[in-house]
């Protein structure tokens, strides 16, 4: 089985627990590049991961905070949906990545960080992105800063006419 060892999450995980969520915080704020806003839907948005499992992971989250798909709107439900496809879209164009993990993690034994704000995870990979630095020196490679990142995701969108 292959594994992207993550250590650097590490400093995610052991952070104090914030008294707010940061989905919210970036939908309140209107502060799209602070908050690394991808692009805003009609009723959910695109947001980077500040500790990204590789370059490019972003994340589908609704406006509401709510915990579960479920809970949902058949609105916000294909809205969530259409935007986890134009994100594959915009990753696909900006990096050629060889491949996608998309998926949710609904509830603390499922794996979520932030179990209380429902949000699609989107993971661009590459052959051979689970390499040996993670493993041997407790390193991950990630070649570009979350602005350039920011910045090229932007670009791309714009290419889509949705802005």
């Amino acid at each position: 089985m292959k594994v992207i060892w993550a250590p650097w999450r590490i400093r995610y995980i052991e952070m104090p627990k914030p008294k707010t969520c940061f989905l919210c915080d970036a939908v309140k704020s209107r502060d799209d590049k602070k908050h690394y806003v991808i692009y805003r839907g009609s009723k959910c948005f695109i947001i980077m991961n500040l500790f990204p499992y590789n370059p490019g992971h972003l994340m589908v989250a609704p406006y509401r905070h709510l915990p579960s798909i479920e809970d949902l709107s058949d609105d916000e439900l294909f809205d969530l949906a259409m935007l986890t496809k134009l994100s594959l879209k915009i990753l696909r164009k900006a990096f050629n990545p060889h491949g996608f993990n998309v998926g949710v993690n609904i509830g603390n034994a499922a794996g979520a960080g932030v179990e209380e704000h429902v949000h699609v995870h989107v993971v661009p990979r590459w052959s051979g992105d689970t390499n040996f630095m993670p493993l041997l020196a407790d390193v991950k490679v990630i070649p570009q800063a979350l602005e350039e990142t920011y910045g090229k995701l932007k670009n791309v969108l714009k290419e889509f006419k949705l802005e």
